[in-house]
C-alpha cells in the first residue's frame, strides 16, 4: 500500500478559501503601501550565504536555511572541521547559498547593487516568502510570507511617524481593533546598558530583556546572569521589569533614568517626537512605549516597532520593524540610513480567523453556474457565459451532461448563489431559467435580460 503523501513540518497547503482570505490581506496591505508612495520590488528566493550571515545576531544566523553545494563544489567541504567537531564551520563549507531569512537584508543588498538606478530617498515595498529553520509551533512556520515597507536614504523622524500611521491604516482596514503598536528606541536601550554598567554586554542584555513577556522577570534575570551581566547591573535594571504608566509618564521616567547618558537622552528625544506627533495626528489603535522591546536584531540603531495582537488572542507579534542606520554599509555603501516595518501575514491570518473578521463573500468564487443538459444546450450556455464574463461576472458551465442532482450538489458545495438552466424548451424560446439557490425561487427570462440579473 502506497504511503500517504505529506509535506515538511513548518510548511502548509492552502485551500481555495484560505488563498482567497490570504489575498484579501495581501491586497489590503499592498493598496495601503501604494497610498503611502511605496514602489514594489522583488528579490531572489535565495542569496549568497555571505550576504545573509552576520546580520541577524547569533540566534538568527542559526535559523538560516542553507542550500547544500552540489557537483564539484562538494569537494570544498572542510573535512578537518568535521574531524575537530566544529560543525558550524563544516556546515558553512558545504554551502555557498541560503534561502532568504527576511526581506530587509536582501533589500539592502538590492539598494547597493542598483544605487545608480533608483532615486533617494527610496521607498519600496516587497511581499514575498521567507524561510527560517525554526521549531514549528502555533503562529510560527518555517516558510511564511513577509510584507515589508522601507524608506532608505533619509534620517527624518517623520518616516517613523508615517510608519505608525501605516500600521494603523492597515489594521483599521482589516477591522483588527485593539492592536497595540509598541515602540522603543535602540539608543534608549544603549543608554540603559550604559547607566547600569552593562555596555560591554549590550547584545546579551537586550536579547534577554526582549524575552520578558515570554520567560518572565526571573527568567530574564537568570539569562542575564548566565551571559555574564553582574548582579549589580541587573539590580539597577530592575525598574524596567515593571515599567508602566502613560507614554508621557514613561518618557519622564526615562529622562530621569538616562539623564547621564548622551545616547540614551537622544533616544528619549526621538521617542518623544514620534509620540507627540502621533498624538496630534490621531490613530485608531494604541501606540505604547515598551522599554523591553529589542527584537533581537543587531542591525537596528534607532526606533524599534512591534505590533501585538488584540488582547485575548494568543499570538506573538503580528508586525515589527525599526531604524537601521548603516545596513547598506556592510555591502559597501556607507552612511545611508533606513527605516522599515513588516507585516506578519500568516499570524494576521490566524488572528483574523480566530476573531471571525474575514468578509463572508470571500469564499464565493462563482456568481452563476450553468447546468449542462446536452451538447446544444451547452453551446447556447457558453455564448451567455462569454457575455457575462466580458462584464466581470464569474460564470461557469458544468462540464458533463450529468444528472441534475449531481450538478446541483456541485453548485451547493461551491456556494454558488444562482444557477441558470437552458433545456430544450428554452432553446426553442430563446429563454433561460434562473434559480436562486438560497431561496429556491426560480423564474424564466429572455436571453436579452441576462446581464441585468447579476
Amino acid at each position: 500500500m502506497a504511503q500517504k503523501p505529506s509535506i515538511p513540518k513548518g510548511t502548509r497547503d492552502f485551500s481555495p478559501q484560505e488563498v482567497n482570505r490570504r489575498k484579501y490581506i495581501f491586497n489590503t496591505i499592498e493598496e495601503t503601501f501604494k497610498c503611502y508612495g511605496f514602489q514594489p520590488i522583488e528579490t531572489p528566493s535565495f542569496e549568497k550565504l555571505e550576504t545573509l550571515t552576520g546580520k541577524y545576531g547569533e540566534e538568527g544566523d542559526r535559523l538560516i536555511f542553507k542550500i547544500l553545494n552540489s557537483g564539484e563544489k562538494v569537494k570544498k567541504a572542510d573535512l578537518a572541521a568535521l574531524e575537530e567537531g566544529n560543525l558550524a564551520r563544516f556546515a558553512n563549507s558545504l554551502s555557498e547559498k541560503a534561502l532568504r531569512y527576511d526581506l530587509t537584508v536582501p533589500f539592502a543588498r538590492f539598494v547597493v547593487q542598483h544605487q545608480n538606478d533608483i532615486a533617494f530617498p527610496f521607498k519600496r515595498y516587497q511581499i514575498q516568502p521567507v524561510w527560517r529553520a525554526d521549531r514549528p509551533q502555533h503562529g510560527r512556520f518555517q516558510e511564511f510570507y513577509q510584507c515589508d515597507a522601507d524608506v532608505i536614504g533619509s534620517t527624518s523622524l517623520w518616516q517613523e511617524v508615517e510608519f505608525v500611521q501605516l500600521y494603523d491604516g492597515v489594521f483599521s482596514k482589516l477591522n483588527l481593533k485593539g492592536t497595540i503598536i509598541k515602540v522603543n528606541n535602540r539608543k534608549v536601550l544603549s543608554g540603559i546598558a550604559e547607566v547600569i554598567g552593562a555596555s560591554d554586554n549590550i547584545v546579551d542584555f537586550t536579547v534577554a530583556l526582549d524575552k520578558l513577556d515570554k520567560i518572565g522577570e526571573q527568567g530574564v534575570k537568570d539569562e542575564m546572569l548566565n551571559k555574564g551581566i553582574s548582579p549589580e547591573s541587573i539590580e539597577k535594571a530592575s525598574p524596567l521589569f515593571s515599567f508602566s504608566g502613560t507614554n508621557s509618564e514613561k518618557l519622564n521616567k526615562l529622562s530621569v533614568l538616562l539623564n547621564s547618558s548622551e545616547v540614551g537622552m537622544e533616544g528619549v528625544r526621538e521617542l518623544s517626537f514620534v509620540i507627540r506627533n502621533i498624538e496630534e495626528l490621531g490613530i485608531n489603535n494604541e501606540l505604547s512605549i515598551d522599554v523591553t522591546l529589542a527584537r533581537g536584531l543587531d542591525y537596528y540603531t534607532g526606533a524599534i516597532f512591534e505590533v501585538a495582537a488584540p488582547k485575548g488572542v494568543k499570538m506573538g507579534s503580528i508586525g515589527g520593524g525599526g531604524r537601521y542606520d548603516d545596513l547598506t554599509g556592510t555591502f559597501g555603501l556607507r552612511n545611508v540610513s533606513g527605516v522599515g516595518i513588516s507585516f506578519g501575514l500568516d499570524r494576521i491570518y490566524l488572528v483574523m480567523e480566530e476573531l471571525d473578521l474575514f468578509p463572508k463573500d470571500l469564499s464565493q468564487s462563482l456568481d452563476v453556474l450553468f447546468i449542462n443538459f446536452g451538447e446544444e444546450e451547452a453551446a447556447r450556455s457558453l455564448k451567455l457565459i462569454k457575455q457575462l464574463r466580458n462584464v466581470g461576472i464569474k460564470a461557469e458551465l458544468y462540464p458533463d451532461d450529468a444528472k441534475m442532482k449531481k450538478q446541483m450538489n456541485y453548485a451547493n458545495r461551491r456556494k454558488v448563489p444562482k444557477v441558470v438552466m437552458i433545456g430544450s424548451d428554452e432553446l426553442v424560446n430563446n429563454t433561460f431559467v434562473l434559480k436562486n439557490m438560497a431561496t429556491g425561487e426560480q423564474a424564466t427570462h429572455t436571453i436579452g435580460e441576462i446581464e441585468g440579473l447579476f
